[in-house]
């Protein structure tokens, strides 16, 4: 039985950091799709309860639902044509940032986000937008 101990405590924790990798890569891909199909709403879903934006130089800390209406107001402005993520990085186990590419109306933008893991969801406290 004192043999078994670690090996159900190993299987444990594995089971237990898959299950947190696949929750935080749905999310990814809600974030990203959200990008993609340019919806507000579901983006505003990962927002912090308060939120730096940068849109082309335009900066303003902001509450989520104000954070919202900037955001749908660019994507009503820029709508999506594509998006795709080109690095992902992390500083610890709690800050994870996102570099992608949104284009729109043949422009290309570039998306930094920056979020951290609370309660085991990430929420975004940093998002800019800047065109290139």
């Amino acid at each position: 039985m004192k043999k078994l101990l670690p090996f159900i405590f190993c299987l444990l924790t594995i089971g237990t950091l898959s299950l947190i990798t696949i929750a935080a890569s749905s999310e990814n891909e809600v974030i990203f799709t959200s990008f993609k199909n340019g919806s507000s709403r579901e983006l505003a879903r990962f927002f912090d309860n308060g939120i730096e934006l940068n849109i082309n130089g335009y900066q303003g800390e902001y509450s989520k639902n104000q954070a919202e209406l900037v955001i749908r107001d660019f994507f009503k402005k820029y709508p999506p044509e594509n998006f795709e993520i080109i690095h992902e990085g992390f500083s610890g186990e709690q800050i994870k940032h996102y570099i992608g590419t949104y284009t729109s109306l043949g422009e290309s933008y570039r998306i930094l986000l920056r979020g951290k893991l609370q309660q085991e969801e990430y929420r975004i406290y940093s998002l800019e937008i800047i065109k290139y």
